[in-house]
């Protein structure tokens, strides 16, 4: 059991330290410093084991939090990623790159500071690849089924949907369009959020389990729905939700406006060691000596922001329709619910200017190129944005980042040649099972959920792994963490 007064000995929540701005702005490393195990134990030991686990509830994988909170207070770290890989395949990103609803849901939360669930999470995992206990895990000889899956797609769902059923002893293959394996993982996320190196330990791992990687495939270009369906016995589809939301105003066909995922990839192909810089020593989009204005003010506008600082932007405005949130939880979201809060990102700690409650009007060019944007404020009123009068005004900007989030999976191409059906959303529609209108064909993450979060598609993969499973053999013995459901309107 945990220790009883835990809670009350280490009353403050701690978390590791940024490194100094001005250091950290010098090279594209992640931001934290290390923490101590002793400081982790000590945070680990606030966790009271409720009777009734909220934080299990907040997080769609079904972690078993206060299980490997207390293993590490007790320091039984072996122990410990034995319960968090039970659960999920992938700790490594979502201790990263997960917003922690879980912590959102902890019962400490009612009335302190939440247990540092997050870190636990993503120490767990970091020490375990230290000791050497991450290691292959493929099926014994005999487990073989002989049945093949095609998995298209190589973000956090079809990573783990392919590990998932490889175990199980499928030959599995992950179809790739980009160059290298593990889509927004590898080119939409920053290398100071998290560093490949941790992306490509764990491919490391799944090859060696037996799963193929092909790289540089468009499915549906490269290879036909028909070929793919008579070459494999199922198909999971897992390409995500990658038509991005635009912005159709006046002025939008001018040079220096680009969608978030037209620049962000840039920025990591640098740190691959890509030769794609230009004689100026700069990849092709680049916000270096550049007045910069990001529309949207979520994490791909977060991410935005902390590239261009990195580039040596001039100046950055990040501009957020929506109203300043409070800075504690707001009354609309009470616990265990997810906070609506006012929050501080490293990127945003960094420097540039968020602006609230603004709409662009309209883009203004010079020459062709974006010069300016004419904005106003805005009020919600009866669940519309209202302009609100004599408060128009604008802002220089030599380039524009469109940030605003995605609207469902690219049709055209293989789900228009498969001929699966698609939701009023405009995500592939599916059934209880994550099977698709065409027999054989399931779905899983952002293509079928719609735009979320990392840890929904890992726990939609596991959880489409293990109806393919089912499809293939008519029973599993795979986790299925979740049923299909639509992503929440956020």
């Amino acid at each position: 059991m945990p220790d009883p007064k835990g809670f009350l000995k280490y009353t403050h929540r701690e978390t590791p330290q940024r490194r100094p701005v001005d250091l950290r702005l010098k090279d594209w490393h992640e931001v934290y410093e290390d923490f101590p195990h002793t400081s982790l134990q000590h945070q680990a030991t606030r966790c009271m084991d409720c009777g009734i686990p909220f934080c299990h509830n907040g997080c769609p994988l079904g972690n078993l939090i206060p299980e490997w909170n207390d293993l590490v207070r007790t320091d039984r770290w072996r122990d410990a990623i034995e319960r968090l890989h039970a659960t999920n395949n992938f700790p490594e990103f979502t201790g990263r790159l997960c917003p922690a609803p879980c912590e959102s849901s902890c019962v400490l939360g009612i009335n302190q500071d939440a247990v540092t669930i997050k870190q636990i999470e993503v120490e767990i995992i970091d020490n375990a690849f230290d000791e050497g206990w991450v290691v292959p895990l493929p099926p014994e000889a005999d487990q073989h089924t002989g049945k093949t899956v095609a998995v298209i797609g190589s973000g956090p769902a079809g990573l783990a949907a392919a590990q998932q059923l490889t175990r199980a002893g499928h030959r599995v293959t992950v179809f790739e369009r980009a160059d290298r394996i593990g889509g927004l993982l590898r080119y939409g996320i920053p290398e100071f959020k998290m560093e490949k190196r941790h992306l490509d330990r764990r491919l490391e791992q799944m090859k060696a389990e037996g799963t193929e990687f092909r790289a540089g495939v468009d499915v549906g270009a490269d290879i036909t729905a028909e070929q793919l369906r008579s070459e494999f016995d199922a198909v999971v589809l897992a390409g995500g939700a990658t038509a991005w939301r635009d912005l159709p105003i006046t002025g939008r066909d001018l040079d220096g406006i680009h969608q978030a995922m037209e620049y962000l990839p840039w920025g990591n192909r640098v740190q691959e060691g890509d030769d794609v810089l230009g004689a100026d020593g700069e990849p092709p989009i680049t916000a270096k000596d550049k007045k910069v204005i990001i529309i949207g003010g979520g994490d791909t506008g977060a991410d935005c922001l902390g590239t261009a600082h990195r580039q040596g932007a001039a100046s950055i405005h990040q501009l957020e329709i929506m109203p300043r949130p409070p800075e504690s939880r707001a009354p609309s979201t009470p616990w265990p619910t997810y906070a609506l809060m006012f929050r501080v990102s490293s990127a945003h700690e960094e420097g540039g200017e968020r602006v609230f409650s603004v709409n662009t009007e309209e883009f203004v060019g010079r020459d062709g190129h974006v010069a300016a944007l004419k904005l106003h404020e805005v009020t919600m009123q009866d669940g519309k944005f209202v302009k609100t009068e004599g408060t128009d005004f604008e802002l220089d900007a030599d380039l524009v980042l469109l940030a605003m989030g995605f609207v469902g999976p690219e049709k055209p191409g293989l789900l228009t040649e498969l001929g699966v059906e698609f939701t009023e959303r405009g995500n592939v529609a599916r059934g209880a099972n994550f099977e698709t209108s065409v027999p054989g064909v399931f779905v899983a993450g952002d293509a079928g959920r719609g735009q979320s979060l990392i840890v929904w598609a890992i726990a939609e993969g596991r959880a489409a792994a293990a109806a393919v499973d089912r499809f293939l053999m008519g029973e599993t013995a795979l986790p299925a963490p979740i049923a299909p459901t639509a992503a929440p309107q956020r």
